[in-house]
Parts: structure tokens; sequence; C-alpha cells
């Protein structure tokens, strides 16, 4: 990959850490329940999305209009590991240094967010409670164990998509041998 697609891509990607970053910074300072709405963690998944596509896009811009299926998938994965790991370390730092309390809270208000929605989609009691046991039972959602399996599951998932991308902006050079 060439050094100046590489440098976009990270660019790209410390554009879309910031945007995140300060989408969890607002949300711990301003309004906690934030974290617990379906819309907010939709519209940053489909932030992460789109700047990968970008990414991908000015890469192929950047080589003159062509680019390599490998070339393509290494300007999104390279984007959007560092805006999903850039924010995680942000989170983990607030919410395990900073203001711990402020985890247990916000655990607490995910764990009832979804017990609301199970039974707003009529969930039985008994698997309803069964769920709630289960979460209340787990660490917490903010250890390092759980942000790095988050994180892995996060990378994993886009990476599938990075490699539709790559495959849709891929373009052969026709007159390369």
């Amino acid at each position: 990959m060439d050094k100046t697609m590489k440098s976009s891509a990270m660019n790209l990607g410390l554009y879309l850490a910031l945007i995140i970053s300060s989408f969890t910074i607002i949300g711990y300072a301003i309004y906690l329940d934030l974290f617990t709405q379906w819309w907010f963690g939709i519209g940053q998944m489909f932030l992460v999305i789109i700047f990968g596509i970008i990414s991908a896009v000015k890469a192929r811009k950047i080589n003159g209009g062509f680019l390599s299926f490998k070339e393509a998938f290494s300007a999104f994965f390279i984007t959007i590991a560092i805006g999903i790991l850039v924010p995680a370390l942000i989170g983990f730092v607030i919410f395990n240094i900073v203001d711990p309390e402020a985890a247990v809270i916000l655990q607490e208000k995910i764990i009832n967010s979804q017990v609301a929605m199970m039974s707003n989609f009529g969930a039985p009691q008994d698997a309803i409670d069964q769920a709630r046991a289960q979460l209340e039972a787990e660490d917490s959602f903010f250890s390092l164990g759980n942000t790095i399996k988050t994180n892995a599951y996060q990378l994993i998932g886009f990476s599938v998509i990075g490699l539709i991308v790559a495959a849709a902006t891929k373009r052969k050079d026709p007159d390369a041998a």
C-alpha cells in the first residue's frame, strides 16, 4: 500500500475517532442515557461504514483511479480500526479510571433498557428474568476483557463489510501487466 494512501486512511481514521470520541465524551458529560438509545449505536455503526467507504474510494482516487482488492480493504480496515479503537480506549479510561461509578450507573441503565425492549417485543417474563440475571452476572460492560472482546467482534464484523467494499471499489489498471 502506497504511503500516501496509508496516510490518507490513517487521517480519516483519526477524524472518525475524533467524532466518535466526542460522542462518548458528550454522552458521558451531558446525557448518560444516550448510550442506551438504539439509534445511537446504529448511527455510530453507519458512521464507521461511511468513513471506511470514503477511505477506500479516496485511496482509489489517490492511486489514479485504480486499486487492488488488498489496497481497498487495507484502506477501509486502517480507517475503521483507528476509528473504533481510539474511542474504545477513551471510553475505557472514562469508565474505569476517571469515573467508575458512571460505569455502574450506565450498566444498570443498559440492563433496564434491554429488559424494556424485550418486554415491548412481547418476550415471556421468564425469558426477561433470565436475560436480566445473565446481564447482571456479567463482569462490568466496561472491563478490559469486555472492551477487548467487543472491539474484536466489531473489527470482525466491519471487516466483512470491508471485504464487500473492497470488492466494489477495486479497479484493475488495464495498462498494467
